[in-house]
């Protein structure tokens, strides 16, 4: 996604010439392109994943629905090694894997959530919903939604995650209307988030953090009572926090040189 999840959108869009055997010999053979076929198709499952979400969300099975969003989200996050691994724009050049990927991404990260925060009764009116939809479609569309030294300029569209943490800590709906609009509003500060893969300090600190927070929102999903009683989501949502001062202390405010 170019804007929120840049790291598949890299990935997918700009693999040629990286990986496994991108710039050897073989070039276009049948196992290779059956192999970048192989990840756009993968990339494009996690709208499945997403449309299963989507379902399990309008069904009332919030829990079914946040954890076909998990997968979605593992999807995301593994697509674009494996697109660098293969390089397949070079196999297949007319195929757009960057396009692909911000079509599944705006589904997954900002459509599937903006449902299930309607679904779950996390906003005061549905109407509301059209807030991230609208911000995230503005922040889908900019050519400068990374900046030059690797940050996301602007809050990257992670309604998703919001989703999820909104269902585990069982936010009111004037609260999660109020953070919704926030975070809204936010997609518009030209604000640098840090974008993981191109950290230069903490990048394996920050990766180990990932996947602690993960696994135990992985946990507090699967059962939710007993990761509310263990304070999982308070402990998940920790990151967060890091994610946000981490941004705070390496991006800041982007001021455009002249």
């Amino acid at each position: 996604m170019e804007h929120g999840h840049a790291e598949s959108a890299e990935g997918v869009g700009d693999g040629v010439g990286d990986g496994l055997g991108a710039g050897s010999g073989s070039g276009r053979s049948p196992l290779r392109i059956v192999l970048a076929y192989g990840v756009h198709l993968f990339t494009a499952s996690g709208a499945l994943a997403g449309l299963l979400a989507l379902l399990e969300a309008t069904r009332g099975d919030l829990r079914a629905a946040a954890l076909w969003m998990l997968a979605a989200m593992a999807v995301d996050a593994v697509d674009g090694t494996m697109a660098r691994a293969v390089g397949v724009r070079r196999v297949l050049p007319g195929i757009d894997g960057r396009r692909l990927d911000d079509v599944v991404d705006f589904f997954n990260y900002v459509l599937v959530p903006a449902v299930f925060l309607v679904a779950g009764g996390y906003l005061v009116h549905a109407a509301w919903a059209a807030l991230p939809v609208l911000a995230s479609a503005y922040g889908f569309s900019q050519e400068k939604a990374k900046t030059d030294d690797g940050f996301f300029l602007g809050f990257p569209s992670y309604w998703n995650v919001i989703a999820i943490f909104a269902w585990l800590l069982q936010v009111s709906a004037p609260a999660c209307t109020a953070w919704v609009t926030l975070f809204s509003v936010l997609v518009f500060v030209p604000f640098k988030y840090v974008y993981p893969s191109y950290l230069r300090v903490l990048k394996r600190t920050t990766a180990v953090l990932t996947a602690i927070a993960a696994a135990v929102v992985v946990y507090a999903i699967f059962d939710p009572e007993r990761g509310r009683a263990l304070y999982l989501p308070w402990i998940a949502l920790g990151y967060v926090a890091y994610y946000f001062v981490l941004s705070f202390w390496l991006g800041g405010l982007h001021r455009p040189a002249r």
